[in-house]
C-alpha cells in the first residue's frame, strides 16, 4: 500500500467493519432488488416469474463498490462527525445511490410514499427505471446528488468547484475508471492548483478501477500499477491503494485495508489544512487520493451460462437478462440477493434491523441530507451594489463610445469586493482580454502552483479562476453553483463550444429539478462571451462561431435566456438582471471593443425591461402611428449587427428622406418567439405592432440567420422577413470586411432595402449603382492599406 505520511486514528475494530459490511450488504440487495423486482421484495418466498420486472434496466457492474465507498464514509461521518459530500461519478451508479439514502432514510422523508418499510421497500423496487418512476442513473430525484449520471467526466470538477469557499467540507468524488478516460476528467486532475487550502475544502478522489466500460477494458486498469502511480503522483496527488475482492477473497480483508486508506487519507487532509491554516505550509500541499480496485460486478454472479461474469465487462448492466423466462437464471438471482443475508438486516416489516443504527449518521450530517448537496437552502442573495454609478455618460448625439465589457469590469469588481465567499469569476485566461480586468483592483487569480516574479495577479487565494480549459471552468462553476453560490463564466465566443455537451447536461438537471420540489433554486449560470464572431480580426476563421446561441435555444424555454446587449450601459442592465435570477441559464453576448454607447441609462434599463424596441432617434418614420406602417424595418440583434443597421438607417435618411424606415433593436433574443412558447415571448398582437403585417423586414443578427427564422416561423410577416447573419465565411481581415464577407455590413443592408420596398431599386438605379461601388470601394482599400476605409472608421450617427 502506498500512503502519505500522516498519523491515522486508531484502526477500526472489528465491531464498526462488521457495521460497515452489514450496511453494504443492505444497500447491495437493495440495489440488485431496483434493478429486477417489482415483487416480493423480501423474498419470503422463492423469486417467481410475476415478481420479475418486464424490461430489466440499470447498472450493476459499479454498484457495489459505490455502496462500499458509502458504507466506510459514513464510519468516518459518525467517527468524526465530519461534513462529507458524495460525488458519485461512475453515470450509471443510480440504484447504489438510491438505496444509500433509504437506508439513511433521507429518501423516506423526501418521499413518504417509499416509506422505511416492506410497502416502501417493494415501491423503491419496482419505480427503478419503470414507467411513471425514476431514472436508472444517479439524477436530481436522488437525495445528496450534484451529479447527473448522464454527466460522464464532470464529477472531480463539480467535486472541486463544491468545496471552494466551504473550509469544513470535503467532497469524496468516487471517479469510474471509464470516465476517467474523458477529456473533461483528465483536466480536472489540475483543479488542485486551484484549491486555497486556508479557505476551501478539501476533494478525496477515489478512483474506482473495476477494469472495463460497457464492452472493453480501461485504460487505467490496465496499465502497469507503477505507471499509474506515477501518473498521479505527477498531477500533485499521493495516491494511497486498496485493492481486493477477486478471486473470492473474504470481503473484511478489504474492509480492514479500506478503512486503513481512508483514516490515512482524512488524517493528511487534516494535516495538511492545519498547517496551511497556521502558517506551516510552505509548499502546495499534495493531496492525498484513492486508487480503488475491485471486480466489476463484485460478488454478483460469478458465471452465468458458462461465463464468467462478475469482474468482467459482462457485470456492467444486467448480469442475469434471461430471469422471467429461465427458471435457472432465476435461480441463481433468487440464491444472489439471499446471499447478501437479508434476515440479518431487515425485519418482517421490512424495516432495518437496530444494530444498522451504529453506521447511520443523523440530521444534515447524513451525506443524502447534506445542505450542500441542495444549494438553494444555504444560497444567499448576492450583495449589489447600484451598477448605475458606472454608467456611461451619454450625449444627445449619440456619439459617445466606451469598451462595454470593461465598464461591465468595474462593477464586477465591486461584486467581487462585497461576496468574498460567495461570487467567482470564472474564464480561460481571458479576464483580461475580454477587458474585465479591474477586478484586479481587488483580488487575484487563485494560484497554488509555483509564483514567479514575473507573474501578475497571481496568488494562493483570489476570486478569479484562470485554467485554460473550458470543461473545467464549466465543471467548477457547476459545482459553485450547485452548492449554493454566485459566478460568472467569461469566455471567447467561438470556444464556448467546448462545453456544448455539458451546459446541455446542466439545462438538463435544472429541468429535472424543477419538478422536484424539495430542491431549492440555486443561482442562474451565467456566461459572458465576448471577443465574439464579428471582432476576431487578429484571430481569424476559427474564432469567429456565434453558433451556441442554436444549441442554447433548443433547451426548454423557461430554462434559457439570451441576451445581445448593443452598448455598455445595455450590458451593464442585463448583467444586473442575470445576477438575481435562478434556475436559469443566461447567455450574454457582448464586444469589448470601443463601441457607441447609444443609449442612456435611462433609455437602456427601459429598453431591457421591454426585451425588444423602436428606436425612433435611429429611424425617419417618427413617432410610429397606429395603423400607418413604415415602408420598412430595420431590425437588428447585436452589437456590430446595430451598429451596421444605424448606419445604413442614416445613409438611407441621408439618400432617400421621404423612405419611411423603422428601427427595431432586440437585446432579449426570446422575445421573438411567442409568448406561449416563452414567457419572455411577445404576443402577436406586440409583435405584429413592431414589425408590422407586411412590410419588409430586413433583420441584421449577430448569429446564424436561421435562428431568427426557427423564432419567428410563425409570426404574421415571416414570408416579408429578411435575415442576414454569419454565413461561414471568415478570415483574419479587417471589421468591415469581415462584415462584408457574410453580407451584415451596412451597404448590403442598404441594397437589401432597395431591393425589397417594391419598385425602389427601379426608382433609384444610381443610389443602388453607388451604393455597390462604395461597397467595392471599402473592399479593395482594405485590401490595400490593411485597414478599414476612413468612411467607415470615420463615420458618427448623424454625420
Amino acid at each position: 500500500m502506498t500512503t502519505a505520511d500522516a498519523t491515522p486514528s486508531l484502526p477500526a475494530t472489528a465491531d464498526e467493519l462488521a457495521l460497515v459490511d452489514g450496511w453494504w450488504r443492505a444497500a447491495n440487495y437493495l440495489t440488485v432488488g431496483q434493478i429486477y423486482l417489482m415483487e416480493n421484495a423480501l423474498l419470503t418466498r422463492p423469486i417467481a416469474a410475476d415478481d420479475i420486472k418486464p424490461r430489466l434496466l440499470g447498472h450493476w457492474g459499479t454498484s457495489p463498490a459505490l455502496s462500499f465507498v458509502y458504507a466506510h464514509l459514513n464510519r468516518i461521518i459518525r467517527r468524526d462527525d465530519r461534513d462529507l459530500l458524495y460525488v458519485c461519478g461512475p453515470g450509471h451508479g443510480g440504484p447504489a445511490m438510491v438505496a444509500n439514502t433509504w437506508l439513511e432514510g433521507t429518501y423516506s422523508e423526501l418521499f413518504p410514499e417509499v416509506s422505511a418499510d416492506a410497502v416502501g421497500m417493494q415501491r423503491l423496487f419496482k419505480q427503478f427505471s419503470f414507467p411513471g418512476g425514476i431514472p436508472s442513473h444517479a439524477a436530481p430525484e436522488t437525495p445528496g446528488s450534484i451529479n447527473e449520471g448522464g454527466e460522464l467526466g464532470y464529477s472531480l470538477s463539480h467535486a472541486y468547484g463544491a468545496v471552494l469557499d466551504d473550509p469544513d467540507l470535503v467532497a469524496v468524488c468516487v471517479i469510474g475508471d471509464g470516465e476517467a478516460e474523458t477529456g473533461p476528467l483528465a483536466t480536472s486532475w489540475h483543479a488542485n492548483k486551484l484549491l486555497d487550502a486556508r479557505h476551501d475544502g478539501a476533494v478525496l478522489p477515489i478512483l474506482n478501477l473495476n477494469g472495463y466500460k460497457i464492452a472493453n477494458p480501461t485504460v487505467l486498469a490496465r496499465i502497469p500499477e507503477g505507471e499509474l502511480l506515477e501518473l498521479l503522483r505527477g498531477y500533485g496527488y499521493e495516491p494511497i491503494v486498496v485493492a481486493g475482492g477477486f478471486d473470492g477473497e473474504d470481503p473484511m480483508h478489504v474492509h480492514e485495508r479500506m478503512a486503513a486508506g481512508l483514516d490515512r487519507a482524512f488524517a493528511r487532509i487534516d494535516e495538511l489544512q492545519r498547517e496551511a491554516r497556521t502558517g506551516d505550509g510552505v509548499e502546495r500541499p499534495r493531496w492525498p487520493m484513492i486508487v480503488l480496485r475491485t471486480p466489476k460486478g463484485w460478488t454478483g454472479p460469478r458465471v452465468v451460462d458458462g461465463e464468467r461474469i462478475e469482474g468482467t465487462w459482462r457485470a456492467h448492466q444486467v448480469p442475469l437478462s434471461g430471469v422471467r423466462e429461465n427458471d435457472e437464471h432465476r435461480t441463481q438471482l433468487d440464491e444472489w440477493m439471499r446471499s447478501y443475508r437479508p434476515a440479518e438486516l431487515f425485519d418482517g416489516d421490512g424495516r432495518t434491523m437496530s444494530w444498522l443504527d451504529g453506521l447511520r449518521p443523523r440530521g444534515e450530517k447524513r451525506m443524502s441530507a447534506i445542505p450542500a448537496s441542495n444549494g438553494g437552502l444555504v444560497r444567499r442573495d448576492l450583495s449589489l451594489t447600484d451598477y448605475r454609478a458606472h454608467a456611461v455618460e451619454t450625449s444627445d448625439d449619440r456619439r459617445t463610445q466606451a469598451e462595454a465589457t470593461r465598464v461591465l469590469g468595474r462593477w464586477l469588481a465591486e461584486i467581487v469586493r462585497d461576496n468574498p465567499s460567495t461570487f467567482r469569476l470564472f474564464g480561460p485566461d481571458e479576464t483580461v482580454s475580454n477587458r474585465l480586468d479591474p477586478v484586479f483592483d481587488v483580488t487575484d487569480r487563485v494560484w497554488a502552483a509555483d509564483i514567479w516574479p514575473e507573474d501578475e495577479h497571481i496568488a494562493p487565494s483570489g476570486r478569479v479562476m484562470e485554467v485554460l480549459s473550458e470543461h473545467l471552468l464549466q465543471g467548477l462553476m457547476e459545482g459553485y453553483l450547485l452548492t449554493g453560490r454566485h459566478g460568472l463564466l467569461n469566455t471567447y465566443e467561438a470556444f464556448v463550444h467546448i462545453v456544448d455537451s455539458m451546459f446541455n447536461q446542466h439545462a438538463k438537471w435544472l429541468e429535472s429539478a424543477d419538478g422536484i420540489d424539495w430542491r431549492a433554486p440555486i443561482s442562474s449560470f451565467t456566461y459572458l462571451l465576448s471577443s465574439h464572431v464579428w471582432r476576431q480580426d487578429h484571430n481569424g476563421f476559427s474564432h469567429q462561431d456565434p453558433g451556441f446561441l442554436d444549441v442554447v435555444v433548443n433547451k426548454q424555454a423557461h430554462l434559457v435566456r439570451i441576451y445581445l446587449a448593443p452598448d455598455a450601459n445595455t450590458l451593464l442592465a442585463v448583467a444586473d438582471h442575470a445576477f438575481r435570477t435562478t434556475d436559469t441559464v443566461n447567455v450574454i453576448v457582448a464586444g469589448k471593443q470601443e463601441s457607441p454607447a447609444w443609449l442612456s441609462l435611462p433609455e437602456a434599463e427601459e429598453h431591457v425591461r421591454r426585451g425588444v424596441g423602436i428606436w425612433e432617434w435611429a429611424g425617419t418614420e417618427g413617432t410610429p402611428v397606429e395603423g400607418v406602417d413604415p415602408d420598412v424595418v430595420l431590425a437588428c440583434a447585436g452589437d456590430v449587427p446595430t451598429l451596421e443597421t444605424i448606419a445604413a438607417a442614416d445613409l438611407l435618411r441621408r439618400s432617400l428622406p421621404s423612405l419611411r424606415t423603422r428601427v427595431v433593436n432586440v437585446v432579449d433574443l426570446m422575445r421573438l418567439q411567442d409568448v406561449r412558447e416563452h414567457s419572455h415571448g411577445l404576443t402577436s398582437d406586440d409583435f405584429d405592432a413592431l414589425f408590422t403585417t407586411s412590410a419588409p423586414v430586413v433583420f441584421d443578427f449577430h448569429g446564424y440567420p436561421s435562428l431568427v427564422h426557427q423564432l419567428t416561423y410563425r409570426r404574421t410577416n415571416h414570408d416579408n422577413l429578411h435575415v442576414r447573419g454569419f454565413q461561414e465565411r471568415g478570415t483574419t481581415t479587417t471589421p468591415f470586411d469581415m462584415a462584408m464577407l457574410n453580407d451584415i455590413d451596412r451597404y448590403r443592408l442598404v441594397l437589401d432595402v432597395l431591393h425589397r420596398v417594391p419598385g425602389l431599386a427601379d426608382e433609384h438605379p444610381e443610389l443602388v449603382a453607388d451604393v455597390e461601388s462604395r461597397r467595392e470601394i471599402a473592399r479593395q482599400y482594405a485590401y490595400t492599406h490593411g485597414e478599414d476605409h476612413p468612411d467607415v472608421t470615420g463615420w458618427q450617427f448623424g454625420d
